[in-house]
C-alpha cells in the first residue's frame, strides 16, 4: 500500500486495508460485554457494541486494553444511537477525540443512569 493511500485512509477515519484484529479480539470483546452490559451512556442493554476510543487501527498496541474500550449501544434509547453520536461525532468515519467527556455529559443530560468509568 503506498503511502499516500495510508495517510489518506487515516485522514479519513478508514482503517487501512491490511488492518486485521487480533486473533484475541472476540474473547477480549466478549469478556468485555459481560463485565460491563449497559451502555456508558444510555444504560441500555440492547444492541451494546464494544467500542475502541483510539481505533485500533491507529494505534494496534491498543486494541486489546480495557481502558481502550467502552460499550455504546446502537438501541436509539431515547431517540439517539449512542455508537454512532458519541462514538463517532454522527459519522463512522470520525473519530470523537473527546468521547470521555461526551459519555460524561450525555449521562447526565439523560440523568437516569450513572456508572463509573
Amino acid at each position: 500500500m503506498d503511502i499516500i493511500k495510508q495517510l489518506t485512509d487515516r485522514m479519513t477515519g478508514k482503517a487501512p486495508k491490511g488492518a486485521k484484529r487480533s486473533p484475541k479480539w472476540r474473547k477480549v470483546r466478549g469478556a468485555f460485554i459481560k463485565k460491563y452490559p449497559r451502555c456508558f451512556v444510555c444504560g441500555s442493554k440492547k444492541k451494546v457494541e464494544v467500542h475502541h476510543k483510539v481505533p485500533f487501527h491507529y494505534r494496534p498496541d491498543l486494541e486489546l486494553e480495557e481502558e481502550n474500550l467502552t460499550t455504546l449501544c446502537e438501541n436509539k434509547k431515547y431517540g439517539i444511537n449512542c455508537h454512532l453520536l458519541i462514538g463517532h461525532l454522527g459519522n463512522y468515519t470520525r473519530i470523537n477525540a473527546h468521547i470521555e467527556y461526551d459519555m460524561a455529559t450525555w449521562r447526565m443530560k439523560i440523568g437516569k443512569y450513572s456508572i463509573k468509568l
